[in-house]
């Protein structure tokens, strides 16, 4: 009969283990369950980013960030001056750049300047017919300015 009983005992252990088992399972499925969620939220909760805004109206709409930015460092450099001398600050941010704005009336005369480079270099200057007119660099800001905010006079 002890052989029996103990049957028994191994048996309840063994069931025991089982349910042990199975529970330790389940909770590793729970705590992948809730890492995946977090990790799913948090990559939801994170924003692409967004292209900037523009508002081109003399370079081409397709140029890439980083000749629009190579051409605007160089108009800094000819004219000695920030970007905020054309563009206005945000108002949301301040210490940020609104760079699509057209509040700032310097930006407008800036695009006349652009237009007026451009033209010149287009009917003076030989260029190749598969190159852009805007990216010529014969007659440039720097040519007038020299590095001044306003070209001298003499």
């Amino acid at each position: 009969m002890n052989g029996g009983s103990a049957t028994k005992m191994e048996c309840h252990l063994i069931k025991k283990k089982n349910v042990s088992n199975n529970m330790r399972y389940k909770n590793k499925i729970l705590v992948l369950l809730v890492l995946t969620a977090f990790v799913i939220s948090g990559v939801a909760a994170v924003k692409a980013p967004q292209q900037k805004e523009r508002n081109l109206k003399v370079l081409p709409k397709d140029i890439s960030d980083e000749k629009l930015d190579s051409i605007m460092q160089t108009y800094n450099k000819a004219l000695g001056v920030k970007c905020e001398f054309c563009h206005v600050k945000k108002k949301v941010y301040p210490g940020d750049i609104d760079y699509a704005s057209d509040a700032e009336p310097k930006k407008e005369k800036a695009r006349e300047m652009m237009r007026m480079t451009i033209d010149i270099n287009q009917k003076y200057f030989p260029y190749q017919p598969g190159e852009r007119p805007e990216y010529l660099n014969t007659i440039t800001c720097k040519t007038c300015h020299r590095g001044e905010t306003f070209p001298p006079e003499d």
